[in-house]
């Protein structure tokens, strides 16, 4: 046995004595360090989640889930979530690998969720707002009906209560189980916030990593004020459909935030850490004169 063999051994040998002593499996382990997926530095869970799942090395910014955003974005307890029951149903019977039922199961199951975005009523630094944010882990945040429908009752009821609304997005599109239903979607979005802007209500989004297909055809780049997050890919089409269609190789930066930012298609790139404070500067300063006096 060589002498690095013998080393290689002591290290197992330890390791295995060490799990056995904490009780932590070698699963229960690896949950504790997440690997960048830019730079592929592992850092420690704690480490990341007190830094807003974003890499302390090259800055590279995860992808959360709703509810995370939603403890970023808001005053602590003051968020209340509304039209949280609503399911989605079936109605073509769709079968592809799986049913599309057996899909929405699994779906529930994996995010807690019902559907792939989460709307409410709640507070920035005191301002109240009227907020939705697409969480992407169900069923890649793609649009279906439900998902439509409580966008638009909670553009309705930021009109109602003449309050800013914000729509936080990351989704891989509209939902192909829905077919025809889930392209309805971009219609009735794009009408609300239509609605919304007629009656002069700050409407603000923001794209998150990735934004693409229906969502971004929609009520994603309707927005008063378009912010995007850094590093996010926005787009209609994903790249490599883009590049077989025009047969030719795109930048290696097209489709990010920065590079929407660069051609006017989005007004602002911020991380995510800056984010919450860039948001209450942006109702703060277009809150009407007697709303500023209130608060």
């Amino acid at each position: 046995m060589s002498l690095r063999d013998w080393f290689e051994n002591r290290r197992n040998k330890q390791l295995n004595a060490d799990l056995v002593e904490s009780k932590i499996s070698g699963d229960d382990l690896l949950k504790l360090w997440e690997k960048c997926y830019n730079c592929n530095t592992s850092i420690p869970q704690k480490e990341l989640e007190q830094n807003m799942h974003v890499c302390p090395k090259c800055d590279y910014h995860f992808r959360i889930g709703a509810r995370e955003r939603l403890e970023q974005l808001l005053d602590e307890d003051s968020f209340e979530e509304i039209n949280s029951n609503m399911l989605p149903s079936d109605p073509l019977d769709f079968v592809d690998t799986m049913r599309y039922k057996t899909r929405q199961v699994d779906a529930r199951k994996k995010t807690n969720l019902n559907e792939a975005v989460v709307t409410g009523i709640g507070k920035i630094s005191d301002w109240e707002v009227a907020v939705a944010v697409m969480d992407f882990a169900y069923m890649g945040g793609s649009m279906g009906s439900v998902v439509g429908e409580k966008i638009t009752r909670l553009i309705e009821e930021g009109i109602k209560r003449k309050i800013p609304i914000i729509a936080v997005t990351s989704s891989g599109g509209a939902r192909m189980q829905e077919s025809c239903l889930s392209l309805m979607q971009m219609a009735k979005t794009s009408c609300a916030v239509a609605r919304a802007n007629e009656q002069k209500i700050l409407y603000i989004t923001v794209l998150t990593e990735p934004t693409f297909g229906g969502v971004t055809a929609s009520f994603g780049t309707l927005g008063d004020i378009i912010i995007a997050e850094q590093g996010a890919r926005i787009g209609f089409a994903g790249r490599r459909v883009i590049e077989q269609t025009i047969r030719q190789k795109l930048p290696s930066d097209f489709q990010t935030a920065e590079y929407l930012l660069k051609y006017g298609h989005v007004d602002m790139v911020f991380h995510r850490s800056g984010l919450k404070s860039t948001l209450e500067k942006l109702i703060r300063i277009h809150a009407p004169a007697k709303q500023k006096v209130n608060t």
